[in-house]
């Protein structure tokens, strides 16, 4: 008989029944949320070696920002011999800010847990490896923590960290709230020093875009005359 995902849920729940929640199932994906993050490990380990969950597909993280706990760290796990997914969910509060590793459970965590620690400033106790993955060790900050803004941060660290607006401010993909239509909220140059939706929407003659981009102007017809 073949096992679902739900029946290697409930295995893992019989295992770990005070720390396991009931399954919750949504659109055939499986999720299981993990009490106390501090025995991930051990469910973790027992998910690949009893279970067969011998691929992880990835770790994220959530900044529930607001919340206690703030945190939560996602797993989704795959197992080649019977083609079934499996997610589990942990919570850890913003005072406390750590969890154990499953690095030695799948090797693949050692990047996906420095991304997250670098990203969000989650550390993985008993990490072989634990420094920043994206940005440059010595920055003093974790930039996808929903209290970090998209303008960047100043710093008092010139040589460590940028004391400019970061460069996502001015980019293509920054929507601007309110507008009448879809290029004031979208522009495809946007002006950091500004949040008004006239000046980021209509032609800019400036000196920053013509170094930025090889032309004075911006988005939109150029006036003649």
């Amino acid at each position: 008989m073949t096992m679902t995902s739900l029946d290697f849920a409930n295995r893992l729940r019989t295992q770990f029944a005070d720390l396991i929640s009931e399954p919750a199932e949504f659109r055939g994906e499986v999720t299981l949320r993990v009490s106390d993050s501090q025995r991930i490990t051990d469910i973790c380990g027992f998910a690949k070696k009893e279970l067969g969950f011998d691929y992880l597909v990835d770790i994220t993280s959530i900044d529930n920002y607001g919340d206690d706990p703030r945190f939560a760290i996602v797993y989704h796990l795959y197992g080649y011999g019977h083609h079934q997914y499996l997610r589990l969910k942990t919570e850890v509060n913003e005072e406390k800010g750590d969890l154990p590793t499953v690095s030695g459970v799948w090797r693949a965590a050692n990047w996906h847990e420095r991304e997250i620690y670098d990203m969000m400033g989650i550390r993985f106790t008993g990490h072989p490896d634990l420094r920043r993955i994206i940005m440059w060790e010595g920055y003093p900050f974790h930039p996808l923590r929903k209290d970090f803004p998209l303008s960047g941060k100043p710093t008092e660290m010139p040589e460590v960290a940028f004391t400019q607006p970061a460069p996502l401010a001015g980019g293509p993909f920054v929507t601007v709230a309110g507008g009448k239509d879809a290029q004031s909220r979208e522009p495809r140059v946007r002006i950091p020093e500004t949040d008004s939706l006239e000046l980021n929407a209509r032609v800019q003659r400036r000196q920053d875009i013509k170094d930025a981009h090889g032309e004075v102007h911006g988005p939109g017809p150029v006036k003649k005359g």
